[in-house]
Order: C-alpha cells, then sequence, then structure tokens
C-alpha cells in the first residue's frame, strides 16, 4: 500500500514535468548595437532529435521565423546564432523589439515558451507641437513625441521651467488651471484655454536607457477675443456702402453719369410713281414721285 503510493506520487511528478519548455530569462534586456542571448531548454521526452524553431512577434504584431529548419532565416542570418538551449544576437537594433517564441515538437508532442526583448534606446529631442496664439475659452492641445526611444518614453510638460503636475487638483498652486496631461503619449490639453494659460511650455521624453531630452520653449499667448475691434469693423464697412450709395445718386442727379440712349424711329420711304402726261390743268411740271422721312 505504501509502496504503490510512492509509485503513484512519483507518476504524478514525471507527468506533470513532461515536455516541458522552459527559459532562465523571460525579460531580456539589452542596448542598442549590442549583443542578447535568449535561452530555452527543453525535457527529454521531446527525444534526441527534437525540432526547435525560433519565432519573432513585433510590437505591431507581425510575427516571423528567425530559426527555421535549423537554420537563421535570410533578415537574420548575419547577426544571430543557434546554439542547444540558446539563440544569440551578435547585435541588437530597435527592430528587434518584440516577443520571441522557443517552439520544440517531438514525439508527437509540443511546447514553448515565449521571452520578451527589450533594445535599450536613449531617447531623442521629442517633437514638440505648441500654438503661439490662442482665444479663451477654445480647447487646445499640445502634443510631445519621441519615435527613436526604447522602452518608450514618457513625458512630463514645464510652463515658464516649472513641472506641470498630472493632477492639477493636487495642488494648491494648481488648483484653478483646467489642463489635462497624458504622461505616456505626451498631449497636454486645455479643454478651455483662460488668460493664466500664457505662458512658456517645453516637453520632456525620458526613459531608463539614457538621459531625459527637452524639447525648445515656444510661448503660447492666449487673448481674449477682440469684440470692439469686430463691431468698429462693421461699422466702418457699413460707412462705406453709405457713402458709396450716396456718391451714386449725386452723380446721378447732377447728371455725371451717362443717360440711356433714347432709341429713334427708323425712316420710312414712300414711292409714289409720277403721272404718264403730268397735270394739265397747272400747265407746269411736278415732281410726283417724293421721298417722306
Amino acid at each position: 500500500m505504501f509502496v504503490s503510493g510512492l509509485v503513484s506520487v512519483f507518476l504524478f511528478f514525471h507527468a506533470t514535468e513532461a515536455f516541458t519548455v522552459t527559459t532562465s530569462n523571460a525579460n531580456v534586456r539589452s542596448k542598442v548595437n549590442e549583443g542578447a542571448d535568449l535561452y530555452c531548454t527543453h525535457s527529454a521526452d521531446f527525444g534526441a532529435n527534437a525540432r526547435v524553431e525560433w519565432k519573432f512577434r513585433d510590437m505591431k504584431g507581425s510575427t516571423t521565423y528567425v530559426i527555421f529548419d535549423g537554420k537563421p532565416t535570410t533578415p537574420y542570418a548575419d547577426r544571430v546564432i543557434r546554439s542547444d538551449g540558446m539563440l544569440r544576437f551578435t547585435k541588437v537594433i530597435s527592430k528587434d523589439n518584440g516577443e520571441y517564441s522557443c517552439e520544440v515538437s517531438g514525439n508527437q508532442q509540443f511546447g514553448q515558451v515565449n521571452i520578451k526583448l527589450t533594445v535599450l534606446v536613449p531617447p531623442s529631442v521629442p517633437m514638440c507641437r505648441i500654438p503661439t496664439s490662442v482665444t479663451t475659452g477654445h480647447s487646445v492641445l499640445l502634443s510631445c513625441h519621441d519615435a527613436q526611444g526604447s522602452p518608450s518614453p514618457t513625458y512630463k510638460w514645464y510652463k515658464d521651467k516649472i513641472p506641470l503636475p498630472e493632477d492639477p487638483s493636487k495642488f494648491p498652486a494648481f488648483k484653478n488651471y483646467t489642463y489635462k496631461i497624458n504622461p505616456l503619449n505626451g498631449n497636454l490639453e486645455f479643454p478651455s484655454a483662460s488668460l493664466t494659460d500664457t505662458g512658456d511650455y517645453s516637453c520632456e521624453a525620458m526613459n531608463d536607457a539614457g538621459p531625459v531630452q527637452r524639447c525648445q520653449a515656444v510661448r503660447m499667448d492666449v487673448r481674449n477675443i477682440n469684440t470692439g475691434g469686430i463691431v468698429a469693423g462693421v461699422i466702418v464697412a457699413l460707412l462705406a456702402l453709405a457713402l458709396l450709395g450716396f456718391g451714386l445718386w449725386y452723380a446721378n442727379r447732377k447728371g455725371y453719369l451717362p443717360k440711356k440712349s433714347e432709341s429713334k424711329p427708323k425712316p420710312s420711304v414712300v414711292y409714289q410713281p409720277t403721272s404718264e402726261y403730268g397735270d394739265e390743268g397747272d400747265g407746269e411740271f411736278r415732281q410726283k414721285s417724293s421721298f417722306v422721312v
């Protein structure tokens, strides 16, 4: 009874440990242009001729082979070496960021382990978009982004060289501010800009791969709507139209403007033939044909 119990326990642990694929480091970090080692071991249950393949899934979700049929694929042929239990990069680049799968198959069984590779790239000077002129009451968006840093940088905004807290309501000096900061994508949003939002703005990009980088400060001026100027412009336009109308009326009254030409009737011609013998009663020659206009 005791022996059979030991056998059952042994078989249980043997079954749970069979066909396993493991790694000693599931989160590998390496600086750009330096080497990186990804480890993958499997149990003997897969057999001496177990098939081992490596796949890569990038940050956008696309999957490609790194090792296929025991050999590196073309994109990795000059910088990847495969050995038992390890995939070695002689040099990593930023495009190597992602998840690697070590897949093992043998004896009609399959197993895999996933390893995340993070290529450390210091941030560059972020690209900041800051408007220079804003009208009160309008929503305003300031953006800050660095496409090179890895891991993806986080962002911090400054106004007049003073850091802006992510939640202004928690700080007495910023309790009247209504802005919103997203430290992950670098956006600074003002739902309704006010005069107090005027200032010099700059943004920092940071990660743990290198020094912090900041864009050049740009001044954003917030102004009220110039209602007086709008009213004055309308009045000037109406006065100009009134003067133009009066000038046309006066010129027409004084006869300075050309009048419409009157149509003249076309001349009509009536032909009256003369008598063959003339007018005997008068004894004089008369012209019987005439042109009447």
